[in-house]
């Protein structure tokens, strides 16, 4: 997964997000800047029972946020969506001892390589090398 920096450093070069069922993203602030939420269109929950667990379809919970504006949170993009986000521009992936590497065409048609710890996160530093270059 992403680190808070790196997406911070995405959604601070102009990555632009539409929220969608299944994305991820965090709240910086104080100790929510740990927690990963995930936008979904329906909430379950598992309800513990002396007879058996339910699972339960709920609207909220109680501990929910009622709302926050989604340029207050950080977009956590997903491997599959940086990939697409990369575009024509995206050229390779390759898996290296601890870590990836992604080489991707930037400006001017060059190619560059970028590594990281893993796959998700060499998408993020390639995508990020587009959108600053």
């Amino acid at each position: 997964m992403l680190s808070i920096d790196l997406a911070q450093a995405l959604k601070s070069a102009g990555l632009a997000w539409t929220p969608a069922s299944g994305d991820r993203f965090v709240i910086p602030v104080d100790d929510l800047t740990e927690r990963v939420f995930v936008l979904s269109d329906v909430t379950a929950d598992v309800h513990r029972f002396d007879s058996g667990d339910l699972i339960g379809f709920n609207g909220t919970t109680e501990w929910a946020l009622d709302s926050i504006e989604q340029d207050k949170v950080v977009w956590f993009p997903r491997e599959d969506q940086l990939r697409d986000l990369l575009g024509a521009a995206f050229v390779s992936l390759e898996q290296l001892p601890g870590g990836f590497a992604v080489t991707a065409t930037g400006a001017g048609g060059v190619e560059a390589r970028h590594v990281d710890t893993d796959a998700e996160r060499a998408y993020a530093r390639a995508l990020l090398a587009r959108l600053h270059p």
